[in-house]
């Protein structure tokens, strides 16, 4: 199909879901992806989090060549090696604990508001959760979501979520109760405008949930897998969640998502209380143990302990440089740029010139390279923004 073509297809044929740029992609290694006309375009953005390692990863694509002429799908009532891997696998590098396979964040998230009902038993039925967060488009977690302007549109929502104020812990204090079954949160609020969570307010909330018997689930769907420099967020904080939700960059590309309980929870859920029918197939298990593998292997969390600063630096430069940029703030490659202006002519102009970044919540800018990015690609970044910045300034 001609450009004209596929354009023309998306439009006739594809849900008006998404606000699409018209650029069609066809290939894409690393940092790079190359479009249908053979432009270039430097990804700091990989596919909203997915791409941690790059696109097309040697140890994930060899995974899946490997995997996909033998063996693709398995049901769930059944067994294969590379789920009973990959689960062994999660476990070792996040906490004791037992894990559902699914397919992306949203069920994951699904997932644990359905276990911590579970766990409730009908008495602790209340979810407490975030204003700004995000926890997906289907309707548990989407009530779960902090967002009325993603959320107008579907009420009435679910019963059974209190929102409370991000990095307010009186606001928080004040909204338990003998219902509270679950806390849930982001350690970085990234849809909501990469807001970080203060050291001691974890802290407190682990706390709080240990004393009054309250479950706490952490979203790591786009925290998780090396994005801020530890394999997990809460590793920065100090804690253990009862329940962490993964996702995104899990699968390197292909779907996969999954929820880890705490050991001793794991009873909670048994036979037929939950399912996923293409969950855990060996195709995505196999390229998942491909990500864990290429994170350690090339050293991709010592790259982003290294790097990380030096990108915060260079846009600290261009803050001192542009008025209309507020704030920088992030950890690890999950950096937002806070403007005064709106972001989204910035996104668009940055793309015209061949480097992929995110707007959100109007007038932020998310920065999320790969992980093994190079010096060399965020001084070519940073030379792009600078002059989209100069031209805005």
């Amino acid at each position: 199909m001609k450009s004209a073509e596929i354009l023309d297809a998306y439009n006739e044929y594809i849900l008006s879901t998404y606000a699409r740029q018209p650029v069609i992609m066809v290939k894409g290694k690393g940092s790079v992806l190359t479009d249908v006309n053979g432009k270039k375009y430097l990804d700091f953005f990989p596919g909203w989090g997915v791409s941690n390692v790059g696109h097309c990863h040697p140890k994930v694509m060899g995974a899946v060549r490997d995997q996909i002429g033998k063996l693709i799908h398995v049901p769930n009532n059944l067994h294969h090696p590379f789920q009973a891997k990959l689960a062994k696998e999660l476990v070792r590098i996040s906490f004791p604990g037992k894990i559902f396979f699914c397919n992306s964040g949203a069920e994951a998230n699904e997932a644990a508001i359905k276990f911590v009902r579970a766990w409730g038993a009908g008495k602790k039925t209340e979810i407490i959760t975030t204003l700004n967060s995000f926890h997906g488009r289907t309707m548990g977690a989407l009530t779960a979501t902090g967002q009325l302007k993603h959320q107008k549109q579907f009420a009435p929502l679910l019963d059974g979520f209190r929102h409370v104020p991000f990095n307010d812990l009186g606001a928080l204090q004040a909204a338990v109760n003998e219902r509270t079954s679950a806390i849930m949160l982001e350690l970085i609020q990234g849809e909501g405008g990469i807001c970080v969570a203060d050291r001691e307010y974890i802290r407190a909330i682990r706390k709080i949930c240990d004393d009054q018997k309250i479950l706490l689930i952490i979203d790591e769907v786009q925290t998780g897998m090396g994005r801020t420099g530890e394999t997990f967020c809460f590793k920065h904080y100090g804690i253990v969640p009862d329940v962490m939700c993964l996702a995104k960059a899990l699968g390197g590309g292909l779907p996969i998502g999954c929820m880890i309980v705490k050991k001793e929870l794991a009873d909670v859920f048994k036979p037929g209380m939950h399912g996923s029918t293409f969950a855990g197939s060996p195709l995505v298990c196999k390229a998942a143990l491909g990500v864990i593998k290429a994170l350690h292997r090339y050293k991709m969390l010592a790259n982003v302990k290294k790097l990380g600063p030096y990108l915060v630096n260079k846009l600290q430069d261009l803050k001192a440089k542009y008025l209309i940029i507020k704030e920088i703030r992030g950890l690890g490659l999950m950096i937002g740029v806070e403007l005064t202006i709106e972001a989204d002519k910035v996104f668009k102009e940055c793309l015209s010139r061949g480097l992929i970044i995110n707007c959100t919540q109007g007038n932020v800018l998310r920065i999320m390279p790969a992980l093994n990015v190079t010096k060399r690609q965020i001084d070519k970044a940073i030379f792009i923004l600078d002059k989209v910045l100069e031209g805005q300034s």
